[in-house]
């Protein structure tokens, strides 16, 4: 039976990366230049680690959130391989926490149960379909911890403009977790499905450095 107290990494590639957005899903709250005001946690301890990773999967932007101007937001795809690179971090939380986590990111009100065993042994687990972020997906393990994200079940298509405030969040997250300056992140984001075709450099560079 699973312990909800065991911990478990949970890996972010999206505006997530910004601690301080990522913690108003454990404790509640509004985060800046979003729209949902979240509920938090049952469980609302700070995770006790996080850490700067990276994801063998590519990272894309589609769909169309309320919560961030109508504009696209980061899924990775479901392939894996050594070819691909998303920038990641990191929180070290609980089953408890990840599953509350999951819940609030599939917008799912009634109980929600996740099968982390299962994951562990087919790779991922869909615990939720046709939810944008109802695959759980098993990454591996560090020091001895599994690491989980969420991504779509699907490659979603089309890709989809996301909006300046989350492109913002996302480049203050890579900041914070990894200190990569302004022309790194520019090169990594302008490369993305629905960022390449729809910024140029120079736009892309003014939100990045603001």
């Amino acid at each position: 039976m699973t312990n909800l107290q065991d911990k478990v990494w949970y890996a972010c590639y999206g505006s997530n990366l910004l601690e301080e957005r990522f913690l108003c899903y454990i404790k509640g709250g509004q985060p800046k230049g979003a729209m949902t005001t979240y509920v938090g946690c049952t469980d609302k301890a700070i995770p006790t680690d996080n850490e700067d990773f990276y994801i063998c999967s590519e990272l894309y932007f589609a769909k169309g959130s309320k919560n961030w101007d109508n504009g696209g937001v980061a899924f990775i795809r479901t392939l894996f391989g050594p070819q691909a690179s998303t920038i990641g971090r990191v929180y070290l939380v609980t089953r408890g926490q990840l599953i509350d986590i999951a819940r609030q990111e599939t917008n799912t009100k009634n109980e929600l149960t996740i099968d982390f065993d299962k994951a562990i042994e087919d790779g991922y687990y869909i615990f939720k379909q046709k939810s944008w972020y109802g695959n759980l997906v098993y990454l591996g393990q560090q020091n001895d911890y599994p690491i989980f994200t969420l991504t779509n079940e699907n490659d979603l298509q089309p890709l989809t403009k996301p909006s300046r405030n989350y492109i913002k969040t996302i480049s203050e997250g890579i900041k914070e977790a990894h200190n990569f300056d302004d022309k790194t992140i520019l090169e990594y984001l302008g490369s993305k499905g629905g960022v390449k075709d729809n910024y140029d450099n120079k736009e892309l560079l003014d939100i990045i450095s603001e």
